[in-house]
């Protein structure tokens, strides 16, 4: 389903509604052409309607034009009571980018949420958790692969350690993605904002995808979908691309059957391989250019060597 099909043009905030006439098309074209990122989209939407929604219900504002800094700010102390400082940073940025939209299209005459901040935040070490390379190896063998949801789950898996693949860009990938170069098996991940990045695999993830892709018939169809649901019916592979969620639902469920007690998430894979492959005598260059980080302080967030030596020092303390 067309992603913009969510956004019902008849249940426009009332107060978009009783703005300038123009003020509705303008707002959801806002969503439907400044957007092209489906997540980034459902997030901002969400975002707009909670903000506009209070303001018309708790700060008795009639339209966006009445809409002021102190609405915004307002707004965002409370989202800092309920929500993450990166959380409400973006539920910010949303609202500040719609009434920049709104400045443009000369619906409202200045963007209330230009002069607003939001709450610090810094971070120099990411907290998504990760796996040893032993835990990691247990996950992947303890995966049954003779049958094609096994080969599947291992396959995805594989991609996200061996790769430093984002799961967004790997459930994007078409079977025709997975080619040969150089007598090797290569993946071509598609990040955001369309950009492409191939990268060489891993001799394991190069067997983890010739398994799947070969013993679930799917070279047959390079333009479908690499990684998909299953029917419940057949137990077989269907052609629906396999859902983020889902992926997400399927590491948790892996990872209980393994005895991993981590609360993993789906970027936990590509923390666990960047760490692995520094600690192996990688460099933090290398490792930026393989996860396709624009910025080396992007891939710091993902090494975890630090906590080894944290580790060790609270040993220390014997008592």
């Amino acid at each position: 389903m067309n992603q913009l099909a969510r956004i019902d043009p008849t249940l426009l905030p009332p107060i978009v509604a009783r703005s300038v006439q123009g003020a509705g098309m303008r707002f959801l074209e806002f969503f439907a052409a400044a957007i092209r990122n489906p997540h980034t989209r459902r997030a901002y939407y969400r975002a707009a309607l909670d903000f506009l929604q209070w303001c018309e219900q708790a700060a008795g504002v009639a339209s966006l034009a009445d809409v002021q800094p102190l609405h915004v700010a307002s707004w965002v102390e409370l989202q800092t009571r309920s929500r993450a400082a990166p959380t409400v940073k973006q539920r910010l940025a949303a609202i500040r980018h719609l009434f920049d939209w709104m400045v443009t299209g000369q619906i409202v005459p200045h963007n209330p949420a230009a002069s607003v901040r939001g709450p610090a935040y810094r971070v120099r070490r990411g907290k998504t958790p990760v796996l040893s390379p032993q835990e990691a190896r247990t996950l992947l063998d303890s995966i049954d692969a003779t049958t094609p949801v096994g080969l599947r789950d291992r396959a995805l898996i594989g991609l996200m350690t061996y790769a430093f693949a984002r799961v967004g860009a790997a459930l994007q990938m078409q079977v025709g993605d997975v080619f040969v170069q150089d007598r090797r098996l290569w993946v071509r991940l598609h990040e955001k904002g369309g950009k492409e990045h191939a990268m060489p695999c891993h001799h394991s993830l190069e067997q983890y995808l010739h398994d799947y892709i070969e013993q679930c018939g799917l070279a047959a169809d390079p333009r479908g979908p690499l990684f998909r649901t299953i029917d419940r019916k057949t137990k077989q592979l269907s052609r629906t691309p396999l859902p983020q969620a889902n992926a997400h639902a399927m590491v948790r469920r892996r990872a209980v059957a393994a005895g991993i007690a981590t609360a993993l998430g789906n970027h936990s894979f590509r923390a666990t391989g960047i760490t692995a492959y520094l600690k192996n005598g990688g460099t933090l260059e290398k490792a930026a250019t393989m996860a396709n980080h624009s910025s080396t302080r992007t891939t710091q967030l993902y090494d975890r060597r630090p906590d080894d030596v944290t580790l060790d020092e609270v040993e220390r303390v014997l008592i």
